[in-house]
């Protein structure tokens, strides 16, 4: 189980740079989902900005689910020149995988629910930090894809793209960095590092709190 909350309007804005196809995912809903909230700000992004769709649909953590949700969408997918994602940071990693060419963003930040945590039946996983990383990483999550959840770059250790401490997984870094230069924004790896704040509560004292 976790919690959703949407970033700032100006941090989301900054995000729906040119043609921006936009999907939220209600199957955690039921737990937290700022649902009322991200409908008004996306009707304010849409008379702004150039939003292209915008697409509500369920678990889109599921690979198999998601290629068939955006099936019919496609079209205005590829034209589009980002997608930003409303969902916990499981959901946007999806995305950012299927989607291999596309700027994909998060517009939430997620945020552990005490109690019993879900089971995600995937390889992706989110460490529900409160401060989503992933639009810094091209959609790659440093604090899982990394296991020691680096945020500043890879440790030096990997050998053939295998991570030292688990010679099995990938190095996070490497896929980041290949993601990035993918999408030819490996100028973003100069940005100063994102230092997290373990001390930042949810809030809970949003109008949205259903």
């Amino acid at each position: 189980m976790l919690i959703t909350q949407l970033k700032s309007k100006d941090a989301i804005a900054s995000l729906a740079q040119g043609k921006t196809f936009v999907i939220n995912c209600h199957g955690c809903k039921e737990v937290y989902f700022p649902e009322h909230q991200a409908d008004e700000l996306q009707k304010e992004l849409a008379a702004e900005k150039d939003i292209t769709e915008i697409m509500t649909r369920d678990y889109i953590c599921n690979p198999d689910h998601l290629q068939l949700q955006l099936e019919k969408y496609m079209d205005k997918v590829k034209d589009a020149d980002t997608v930003l994602v409303c969902s916990c940071g499981v959901g946007v990693q999806t995305v950012a995988k299927y989607l291999e060419e596309k700027r994909v963003f998060s517009g939430c930040d997620t945020y552990p629910l005490p109690g019993f945590q879900g089971v995600t039946p995937q390889a992706l996983d989110c460490a529900q930090c409160g401060e989503c990383y992933l639009n810094y990483t091209g959609g790659v999550c440093p604090i899982t894809a990394c296991s020691k959840s680096l945020v500043n770059g890879q440790c030096g250790g990997s050998k053939n793209g295998k991570c030292e401490v688990d010679k099995d997984m990938e190095c996070g870094w490497e896929r980041i960095y290949r993601k990035l230069e993918k999408l030819n924004k490996l100028d973003t790896l100069k940005h100063p590092t994102k230092v997290r704040d373990y001390k930042k509560p949810f809030d809970f004292s949003t109008k949205d709190g259903e």
